[in-house]
């Protein structure tokens, strides 16, 4: 096995483009921590409040951060497998070039798993979002107070 200077730095030319793919992954697994961060400390403070007494409300909001929970949680995972997969392509890069082993085609299809992968992972986070957005106009709606006919009859003048 006869490693040269050139082809070290070739091979670190192609993992280059893999490794920003991890600065992406990595950022986007933090989004996702974040967000199911919050949805943990929301539901914490719910449960203490139905500890106190049962509300319809309370038990309603909770099964809806029940379910972007567990959308973010495959998120995660899914984001967290492209990572691992991303990382055994650098590896196996490295691995091909410098032991003269065929790994095309495996390179490839971790690369094409791992894009799969991350895809899911945005799609879970999308539907999260759209959850999270369609739950808040609804508590924005039961919030409002219906105005008196006084204050509606001086907002066309």
């Amino acid at each position: 096995m006869n490693i040269e200077i050139s082809n070290i730095g070739h091979v670190i030319q192609l993992a280059i483009a893999p490794v920003f793919l991890l600065t992406g992954v990595g950022t986007n697994l933090m989004v996702l921590t974040n967000r199911l961060a919050r949805i943990i400390d929301r539901s914490r403070v719910l449960e203490d409040r139905l500890e106190i007494g049962a509300n319809a409300h309370y038990t309603e909001e909770l099964d809806v951060l029940y379910q972007r929970s567990h959308l973010i949680n495959l998120s995660i995972t899914l984001s967290t497998t492209c990572g691992l997969l991303v990382c055994l392509v650098i590896a196996m890069l490295f691995l091909g070039d410098t032991t003269n082993v065929p790994l095309d085609k495996y390179i490839a299809a971790c690369f094409v798993v791992g894009m799969l992968a991350l895809i899911g992972s945005f799609s879970y986070l999308l539907r999260e979002i759209f959850i999270a957005s369609r739950n808040m106009r609804v508590r924005g709606r039961s919030r409002r107070k219906p105005r008196r006919p006084a204050e509606r009859q001086g907002e066309g003048t």
